[in-house]
């Protein structure tokens, strides 16, 4: 009896200090050695890939996307798109709250609706008439064949930031008529904003829509 209350107290010992030493290296020393080596190395990354505006301000993460919208109007369920900015993919992500206006997750996933899920089809088929008659100026029609992928689907998370060059170029007509710019000047504006694949090969050339809003607010200032 004697020999078994000692090993069983031997045993709780030796846990209790593997517990201590597992506690020690996996939850303090590992994590301030990461912690250490992400902000020796890759600062911006490791604080959020912070985006700031002209004026210096925190507006957002290269990682997340954000909404540009018109304030709700009375009795209206669903803000409009303001049109005077380059606008992202559809997502029920993104949306407002008190520090940032543009900026809120409210929810972070796919559809998960098969390709032919008739209300996945009615929501596409809407999204790209929205597309071309938002998108349609005096002197740009858009035509429905002309409405990209990205224009009319959300991404994997529906926080996806970034769009394609193609509706990036789509929006440049009603984007500098909104704005007073001239056509050539904002499709400019997309092309140097236009981040190709990465290491050459990987993915697909991309828009990220807040770093070219941004800078379609500083052309605005000029």
């Amino acid at each position: 009896m004697k020999n078994t209350a000692t090993n069983t107290a031997r045993l709780v010992v030796a846990g209790l200090r593997a517990l201590l030493v597992l506690t020690l290296v996996t939850g303090v020393l590992y994590p301030l050695a990461v912690t250490g080596i992400a902000q020796a190395a890759f600062p911006h990354k490791a604080n959020g890939s912070d985006i700031r505006d002209g004026d210096g301000r925190v507006v957002g993460s290269e990682l997340i996307g954000q909404r540009y919208d018109l304030p709700l109007k009375k009795g209206q369920e669903t803000p409009a798109p303001d049109l005077k900015w380059f606008q992202p993919r559809p997502s029920n992500g993104l949306g407002t709250n008190t520090v940032n206006t543009r900026y809120k997750l409210i929810l972070s996933g796919a559809t998960n609706r098969s390709g032919d899920n008739a209300e996945l089809l009615t929501w596409v088929e809407d999204a790209k008439s929205a597309v071309v008659r938002d998108n349609s100026t005096a002197t740009y029609k858009v035509e429905p064949e002309d409405v990209p992928a990205d224009a009319v689907t959300s991404s994997g998370s529906g926080l996806d930031p970034h769009i394609s060059p193609e509706y990036a170029t789509l929006q440049a007509h009603r984007v500098a008529e909104r704005n007073d710019l001239d056509v050539a000047r904002v499709e400019q504006l997309v092309a140097d904003h236009t981040e190709e694949r990465v290491l050459g090969f990987m993915g697909e050339p991309r828009v990220n829509v807040l770093k070219l809003n941004i800078a379609l607010k500083e052309l605005t200032r000029k």
